[in-house]
């Protein structure tokens, strides 16, 4: 297998986290988003929508999106499993991890992709070009304080995002705080349980993927 990265960007992050959870070693290929490198003709044969990560299997098929191709690792190397271990923790995980990518990813997102003069026509990713909305940008800012605090509230009372399991939405809660610095977000000095529970997920040695 060889995963296309950007090493900068959140959502390879999520990837090469998810690989280190799992102990697995593959090749990688960086394509320098900042050089449009996306947008060249060899890897636009790869990756129609000239989006990172891509995931490419040894016979040549390529899987794009961070939730597939964490669902095709978790299906070929099943052993320390973070898509959920039990039917009910599965749908747990699921539906927590969607509401964090909407509510996190995406939020800081539109924060700073409607906002960076650098984006202009590129509001949103893909091959065809959205103009910038200052309001979208707005409301993403909003949007990522109130996860925090959100987020705040709920580890009050849970170790991780599902309960004392580690799980594939826990890294994508981390990998959005991350993220949120793009826009100068940072966890509030009040938010005391969300502090806890980023400084527990960025000890663990897969934060540093």
């Amino acid at each position: 297998m060889k995963l296309y990265d950007y090493a900068a960007a959140p959502n390879p992050r999520r990837v090469r986290i998810f690989l280190a959870e799992k102990n697995i070693q593959i090749e990688t290929v960086q394509i320098d988003l900042a050089k449009l490198e996306q947008k060249s003709e060899a890897f636009l044969k790869l990756s129609p929508l000239g989006e990172v990560p891509l995931l490419q299997l040894d016979d040549g098929t390529c899987i794009s999106q961070v939730h597939a191709i964490c669902r095709y690792i978790e299906e070929v190397y099943p052993e320390n499993p973070l898509l959920g271990r039990t039917p009910l923790e599965k749908a747990l995980v699921e539906s927590s991890n969607h509401q964090l990518n909407m509510n996190g990813i995406v939020a800081v997102a539109d924060g700073f992709r409607n906002a960076n003069p650098a984006f202009a026509d590129r509001a949103l990713p893909g091959p065809n070009a959205y103009a910038q909305i200052p309001a979208l940008a707005e409301r993403g800012l909003a949007r990522v304080d109130h996860l925090f605090r959100d987020l705040d509230a709920h580890f009050a009372n849970s170790e991780f995002v599902i309960g004392d399991y580690f799980s594939v939405a826990d890294i994508t809660a981390f990998t959005t705080i991350g993220f949120a610095r793009w826009i100068k977000k940072t966890i509030p000095e009040d938010c005391v349980n969300l502090q806890r529970w980023y400084d527990q997920v960025n000890a663990r040695p897969s934060a540093k993927a």
